[in-house]
């Protein structure tokens, strides 16, 4: 293997967005290395084990993520993997469109695009450091099992979630005020058999009561019985644990991956001995890691603010739509925040968002994109990364093929190749 190693564009991070941005630049022209820790691609959707995808319409239901992310859908579903998108009544009493998938085949559907696109797929890689030049990344050296291996791209676009890459550049990201903290992780847990009929006929006050009576017993982190069905399967992914860190440092991350499994176990006993429904189930697999909400946030050219949501402000260079409610999981405590946009409200992600200020050479995709705590609480759903990732990808291989710099890119030339890829972007 080459100690050394040129191409056009350098995706570091295989979840949803950093896969959906490598295959559609790939597609699109450019030599694309797609660089990711584990020995699969998806992140928190696979690693992370979440289980569904929500985000994806208005609470009056007019879906506004389309594209490559609907592409997963259909993929998932020809493997069997999915049944496609359902409704469902969250305990808020929001309306949430979602589709519950099963891991394992997301990580064959990954690398199915991936490889029919020509993207050069490096796993087992970890970032290890960075030749930042002025306004521009030189270099990424990743550690792999032949070694340390130096990348010299173009183009940069960081989908790593945590920003690993812009980090070791020096990137300014953007602070939390002081009555901010990071939203907490959780540990996702697949538990089994459940009785579905039994326990899908539970109204809402008795989940609510449920949740409530095992957060007072101890053995919930979180006032929540929210589980997705495994396709196929008497089995669900719960996100009932909540494990609150700064997933940037190191020792923090682990001993959050280790109360995260002692509050997964701590859930399935409470669901085995209380929960209509799940007394013949048991813990059946833990995540391979933390599911992260939030870390490190750019501070880009723009900083999409949760007014900006709510006002449902329009850009000229929106590259993506968005309609998830603002999600807020606090640090402290067992509730939640949910500030819904209500009815057929939806709002726009501008392309300045994914410019990194004071880099010439990179974009971000996925979670920390410059937008603000409260906004970021929407952005971060895994539709909408999907949707973002589609339009930094794009974005790159336009510029490889000519089309000016990150910041000279004609970005209605962008967007009219988003709508011919099936993107949804209002006129």
């Amino acid at each position: 293997m080459p100690a050394d190693i040129e191409t056009d564009l350098l995706v570091c991070g295989g979840g949803m967005a950093g896969v959906v941005a490598a295959t559609a630049a790939a597609r699109a022209g450019a030599r694309v290395l797609l660089v990711e820790r584990w020995g699969f691609l998806g992140g928190s959707a696979t690693a992370g084990a979440v289980g569904q995808f929500v985000g994806w319409a208005t609470e009056a239901g007019r879906q506004v993520i389309h594209g490559m992310a609907e592409e997963v859908v259909e993929r998932l579903d020809r493997h069997g993997g999915s049944g496609g998108h359902t409704v469902f009544t969250m305990s808020t009493g929001h309306r949430m469109d979602q589709v519950s998938y099963d891991p394992e085949v997301l990580k064959l559907v990954l690398d199915e695009m991936v490889a029919e696109a020509g993207v050069r797929p490096l796993l087992h890689a970890t970032i290890l450091s960075v030749e930042a030049a002025p306004r521009r990344i030189a270099a990424v050296t990743v550690l792999t099992k032949a070694g340390p291996v130096t990348i010299r791209p173009r183009l940069v676009i960081d989908s790593s979630g945590d920003l690993d890459v812009l980090a070791r550049a020096g990137a300014e990201f953007l602070p939390l005020a002081p009555d901010e903290a990071p939203q907490p992780a959780t540990m996702m847990f697949r538990f089994g058999p459940i009785d579905f009929a039994t326990f899908e006929a539970l109204t809402t006050p008795e989940l609510q009561a449920l949740a409530r009576r095992g957060v007072e017993s101890g053995a919930l982190a979180r006032a929540a019985l929210h589980q997705s069905r495994i396709p196929g399967t008497d089995d669900g992914w719960f996100n009932i644990s909540r494990v609150a860190l700064d997933a940037t440092d190191p020792f923090a991350l682990s001993a959050g991956e280790m109360e995260g499994r002692r509050q997964a176990f701590s859930a399935a006993r409470f669901l085995h001995d209380h929960v209509p429904g799940c007394g013949n189930g048991r813990l059946v697999a833990l995540a391979a890691q933390l599911g992260i909400r939030e870390s490190r946030r750019i501070a880009g050219d723009y900083v999409l603010t949760a007014d900006d949501l709510r006002a449902e402000r329009r850009f000229p260079d929106a590259i993506a739509v968005g309609a998830y409610p603002m999600d807020i999981h606090p640090a402290k405590g067992a509730g939640l925040g949910f500030e819904t946009l209500g009815g057929d409200r939806s709002y726009e992600i501008p392309y300045r968002s994914l410019l990194p200020a004071g880099l010439d050479n990179a974009l971000v995709a996925g979670r920390g994109i410059s937008a603000s705590h409260g906004a970021h609480a929407s952005t971060r759903v895994m539709p909408t990364t999907m949707a973002v990732g589609q339009a930094a990808g794009t974005a790159a291989a336009l510029v490889c093929a000519g089309n000016g710099g990150t910041r000279q890119l004609d970005t209605s030339l962008l967007r009219q190749r988003l709508i011919e890829n099936r993107a949804y972007l209002p006129a």
